[in-house]
């Protein structure tokens, strides 16, 4: 048995890290700059979205065909359940979250861009579907600050508390 994911679902799960640093970055910090380059900011949000969704898909399809390497030593059966239950969140948030943003984007019914194309929109704008949506996609980016936090001091306290490979199974591998 193994004792790490694969280079794969290693290479995956921190492009999705350093993606989320970006499409959170490129909202946060659009306020500072003028108003001409919101678009850009707005361009780089989407596209990162788009891309941790591909991303996220991808890695649950793997992660269905490939099972999670043994945690050594193995956790009581509360951590092991609440571990699923975090990794559920955190599937379902980076899934849901830009699958939310598409839609509200292509309900505005007016031109948006992603990776430096023009995406398609709505003929008809739906702009009560656009704002409700913006709501949900803010209430759930916020979240998404707790939930990537959580994750981060779970895997700490597995690695120096509880002192068990949980954090080293996702550590990319050492060239020899």
């Amino acid at each position: 048995m193994r004792d790490k994911y694969s280079g794969l679902q290693i290479g995956i799960h921190w492009l999705v890290f350093l993606l989320v640093i970006v499409t959170y970055t490129a909202m946060e910090i659009r306020g500072f700059f003028p108003r001409e380059y919101r678009p850009a900011f707005n361009m780089v949000h989407v596209s990162g979205g788009i891309s941790i969704l591909v991303l996220m898909v991808a890695r649950l399809l793997i992660r269905l065909k490939r099972p999670a390497p043994p945690i050594v030593p193995k956790p009581k059966p509360m951590i092991t359940g609440m571990s699923h239950l975090g990794h559920l969140v955190i599937y379902l948030l980076f899934i849901i979250l830009p699958i939310i943003g598409l839609v509200m984007q292509y309900s505005k019914g007016s031109p948006w861009f992603a990776f430096g194309l023009t995406m398609p929109s709505a003929s008809v704008a739906n702009f009560k579907l656009a704002d409700t949506l913006k709501e949900y996609h803010g209430f759930l980016a916020n979240l998404g600050y707790w939930v990537i936090g959580i994750h981060a001091a779970a895997a700490l306290a597995h690695h120096y508390y509880w002192k068990d490979n949980t954090l080293l199974r996702m550590m990319p591998r050492k060239r020899s």
